[in-house]
């Protein structure tokens, strides 16, 4: 039987601190080996959000190698060659990407910032896990997918469908 092929698959957000992050931890579980997550930003905050990373390390992720890092890292001849790029913040949508070799699939899943919740801590860590659910719901429904049989138009239709369905994470 074929090796299943490895996707790799890089999440934006500006400061690649909470949303992108979350998204990269959340893939490279829930995808079972058949996707490398990353994340970045274009404008890294240079750390991770605090309530995002007690999150994390309460649910089980690895998070001592965790860092916000800039999108300039994926965009080199050596980075990994991306098959999909998800911008999860709308800042990120609409800044000007830098042109990612291989020319992947590429959609825009926009999720509340963690980053910008007020009042207490309590109340923050509580959006963050509220945020992390919806992101958990749409990166299921994602690494679900039949890639491998799905053509390239058909491959965005559904991730644009994913992005417009509440039921699968929040705009």
């Amino acid at each position: 039987m074929a090796e299943e092929r490895v996707y790799n698959v890089l999440f934006l957000c500006t400061h690649n601190s909470a949303r992108s992050v979350m998204a990269e931890c959340l893939l490279n579980r829930e995808g079972k080996g058949r996707f490398r997550a990353f994340s970045a930003g274009s404008m890294p905050s240079g750390r991770i959000n605090p309530f995002v990373r007690d999150l994390l390390d309460r649910s089980g992720f690895a998070t001592a190698d965790l860092r916000s890092k800039s999108w300039d890292e994926f965009a080199t001849a050596d980075a990994p060659p991306m098959d999909f790029v998800f911008t999860v913040c709308d800042d990120a949508a609409g800044e000007v990407c830098p042109v990612w070799p291989g020319q992947p699939v590429t959609a825009h899943w926009g999720f509340p910032d963690p980053s910008g919740a007020e009042g207490s801590d309590a109340e923050k860590a509580a959006f963050a896990a509220g945020v992390f659910r919806q992101i958990q719901r749409r990166i299921q429904a994602f690494a679900s997918l039949p890639i491998g049989s799905l053509d390239r138009l058909s491959l965005k239709r559904k991730l644009d469908e994913m992005a417009a369905d509440d039921t699968v994470g929040a705009r």
